[in-house]
């Protein structure tokens, strides 16, 4: 946004309800614009998420809200039918006064609302089992719910989102170009990526070959992309839905391993202290494998750990893409901020190379204990 936007305006583009109060900028998120909206009630305070999207993020931002309201309005008609409460368990698009699920600005900004859900919270990280437990039983429940969505294939709204061959080429890109002059000194980081490539193709060959099925995925499966219920501490809404698109399970799984298993955020510079907690590891699979078993297949079971090595290469190469590029499409808070991410996602994959044995021994053991 070139200037600070007219909130008041803007929330009365929607169909909200109340009067405008005030608004409260969010850091959440290294895309969007998020803001809390405060509108005053005869019943109390309303509140809603009001979000600027990013069209040089999302292209066709018109696809992207097709997308949305096609896998809301399907899991609203789900929970419904299993008796649970579409309201609180899945987002409430909140439309504009044409009837859009968005609104256009007149300078072609393009804006959306959500209904806000109150009692409830997110993690970036956490060592408590519960809240593990259930946040990978939601992104796995999530998985299930959308594998019946009718109709035509989701856009993809980030084309090759997760086609990591491609993301290896768009690294080496930036790599020829040095378009900031940060070649030199990222030699080290750049030659252990490299000495990675064969791996990159792994899954999408896979998937090509029929071998393993598309799916529909969130394809963001942070730990605080699920809320969970204040008062139950269970999952309750898998949120952010920008990237849901077809794909492959293994992408949802390996990216929840790669930030939900961290000891430190992704933002953590002290890389001593960045690699993967094994008991961790064990709830989230935990967690997963209760909502997909008799869902996944075995070769994409045969993965699971493979996966969460592949996507936190994907994440390093991707950080680092962005730091030769000049910091182009993550927000940053420091010029280094970008490298420092990526130096974090080259200790974690390190940490999982050297732990895969004892992850498939936690796998093995999750499965012999269900059979």
């Amino acid at each position: 946004m070139a200037t600070e936007p007219d909130l008041s305006a803007l929330t009365q583009a929607f169909q909200v309800t109340g009067r405008f109060d005030r608004a409260t900028r969010t850091d959440s998120g290294h895309i969007h614009n998020t803001f809390v909206v405060m509108m005053i009630t005869p019943q109390g305070i309303l509140r809603y998420t009001l979000q600027h999207i990013n069209t040089r993020v999302f292209k066709d931002p018109e696809k992207l809200m097709e997308n949305i309201e096609r896998v809301t309005a399907f899991a609203r008609q789900q929970i419904r039918q299993e008796g649970g409460n579409p309201d609180r368990q899945t987002l409430t698009l909140v439309p504009g006064r044409d009837g859009h699920a968005y609104h256009v600005t007149p300078e072609g900004e393009y804006w959306r609302m959500y209904a806000f859900i109150d009692g409830t919270s997110s993690y970036e990280i956490t060592d408590n089992p519960h809240i593990l437990y259930h946040a990978a039983r939601s992104f796995g429940n999530f998985q299930r719910l959308l594998d019946r969505l009718p109709g035509p294939r989701l856009h993809e709204t980030i084309p090759y989102f997760h086609y990591t061959p491609r993301r290896y080429a768009a690294f080496e890109a930036a790599v020829a170009a040095d378009q900031a002059g940060r070649v030199e000194e990222t030699a080290a980081e750049i030659e252990w990526i490299r000495q990675r490539r064969d791996e990159t193709s792994i899954i999408v060959d896979l998937l090509a070959q029929g071998r393993i099925p598309e799916r529909i995925t969130h394809n963001d499966t942070k730990l605080n992309n699920v809320l969970i219920d204040d008062a139950t501490g269970e999952g309750l809404c898998v949120i952010d839905l920008d990237t849901v698109m077809p794909g492959s399970s293994l992408y949802d799984f390996g990216d929840l391993v790669r930030m939900g298993a961290a000891t430190a955020i992704e933002d953590e510079t002290a890389l001593e202290k960045v690699g993967l907690d094994l008991t961790r590891f064990e709830w989230l699979a935990r967690g997963y494998l209760d909502a997909t078993r008799g869902f996944l297949t075995p070769l994409e079971q045969a993965h699971l750990v493979f996966s969460a090595r592949l996507i936190t290469l994907e994440q390093a190469m991707r950080f680092l893409t962005d730091y030769l590029n000049g910091d182009t499409y993550y927000k940053v808070s420091h010029p280094r901020h970008n490298l420092d991410r990526a130096r974090n996602q080259i200790k974690m994959v390190t940490d999982m190379e050297d732990k895969q044995a004892a992850m498939e021994a936690v796998l093995s053991r999750l499965e012999r204990a269900h059979g």
